[in-house]
């Protein structure tokens, strides 16, 4: 009886501490199942986003090729709440803003700019169709290609950025949890791209300021602010045509991203374009960043640049001022990439400013790629060339000047 009691208490024990088990077991699924359904409902967008990114390309470290990747953006990534507050106006501010919406201050976030040139034109299809061609001139780097989504009052945006301005090395491909996290801020660094109404735009450094030193434009008015490629972010999502893009540049104070100088190139599925600068006086005295303006210069309306610019509809832009005695009390070292404009004003001018189609656009960029160019500068590299077909809503995007490698070639469409 006795033997009997004590092996049902034993039994008893082993049932209770089995069923402690089960429920501790149970509390923990709970706890994990609540923990990841919390996470999923706060960065289900940014996860979504996180696992879209995918390698196209190698790098080729005897080439300077960085590798390419791309990125499929899933929801708003916070622009509408970006222009709610009044947008930013210096990189670090720009950081805290991205850092808190994305990792929710959980994990720092880095955006910035450097040197480069670049060179860019519009020029016109055999059958009508209005390009916008660009080089990207730097050093080697690693890119991204990122596509974003079409939501309410916002357009679907394919464009390109140099992922060593979020932090990336340069000398590693994307590697581990961390440099992916690092790459949702991506959205907020374009240099050029294109949406679904056809709009397009790029960025190109201007190298302002007397001597040696650049000085970034720096407006402090009563405006809204955005920084450089922040610029470039509005103009895609949410302008329709040129003069949208234009009214959103107009709106805001621009503050030039890390202590150098840009200018920018628009142009819609029209054929108009428009190159758009904030400018002094001229070179030697343009040293105060919050006195200059913004001067909008037409390709229709351009007679005042130049006798072969009046005459033509294209347009080109590279890396200097292009208004009429900008430069009058300066060195002409000082009017940066004027080779490369020249040149590519030379191709142009024998048709008119008419190209085959995207191809022949790409021939003209293969012209002035940087490792072959006599560079005028430190860029050695052209990482990227691209030419968006603003009627057809098509892209046409090269990497690092491989243009007779298919695996190096890549096409898009916002129609597939």
């Amino acid at each position: 009886m006795i033997r009997s009691l004590k092996q049902k208490m034993k039994n008893d024990k082993k049932w209770n501490i089995k069923k402690i088990l089960v429920s501790l077991a149970v509390i923990l699924v709970v706890l994990i199942a609540g923990t990841g359904i919390g996470v999923y409902a706060v960065w289900h967008n940014e996860i979504a986003t996180f696992m879209s990114i995918e390698m196209l390309r190698d790098r080729n470290d005897e080439h300077d090729d960085g590798a390419v990747y791309a990125m499929h953006v899933k929801g708003g990534f916070y622009l509408d709440d970006f222009v709610a507050q009044g947008g930013v106006s210096s990189d670090s501010e720009l950081i805290e803003f991205v850092t808190n919406k994305i990792t929710k201050g959980l994990i720092p976030m880095n955006i910035s700019e450097s040197d480069i040139g670049c060179a860019s034109f519009t020029a016109t299809g055999n059958n009508g169709d209005a390009l916008f061609a660009r080089n990207y001139d730097f050093s080697k780097t690693n890119t991204m290609i990122v596509f974003t989504e079409a939501s309410e009052g916002r357009h679907a945006t394919i464009s390109t950025v140099d992922l060593q301005f979020l932090g990336i090395d340069v000398n590693q491909n994307i590697n581990g949890f961390m440099n992916k996290i690092t790459t949702l801020a991506a959205p907020y660094a374009p240099l050029d791209g294109m949406n679904d109404a056809g709009v397009s735009v790029g960025i190109y450094m201007t190298y302002q300021g007397s001597g040696d030193k650049t000085v970034p434009t720096n407006q402090n008015t009563d405006k809204p602010d955005f920084t450089s490629t922040t610029l470039i972010r509005l103009i895609l999502d949410y302008a329709d045509d040129l003069e949208d893009a234009i009214e959103i540049a107009q709106s805001y104070d621009l503050h030039d991203s890390a202590n150098t100088s840009y200018h920018y190139m628009v142009a819609d599925a029209s054929g108009r374009s428009a190159i758009l600068e904030w400018v002094g006086s001229d070179d030697a005295s343009d040293n105060d960043g919050s006195a200059r303006e913004l001067v909008v210069t037409y390709n229709d309306d351009d007679a005042h640049i130049g006798e072969l610019e009046g005459s033509t509809d294209y347009q080109v832009i590279t890396n200097f001022i292009i208004q009429p005695g900008y430069y009058d009390h300066s060195p002409v070292e000082d009017k940066k990439g004027v080779d490369r404009y020249d040149k590519i004003y030379e191709e142009l001018n024998k048709t008119n400013g008419i190209v085959e189609d995207a191809y022949g656009a790409m021939d003209i960029l293969a012209m002035v790629g940087r490792r072959t160019w006599d560079n005028d500068d430190g860029n050695g590299c052209t990482v990227h060339s691209v030419v968006y077909n603003l009627t057809e809503k098509t892209v046409l995007w090269v990497s690092n000047e491989n243009y007779d490698d298919p695996s190096a070639v890549f096409e898009f469409s916002f129609n597939k």
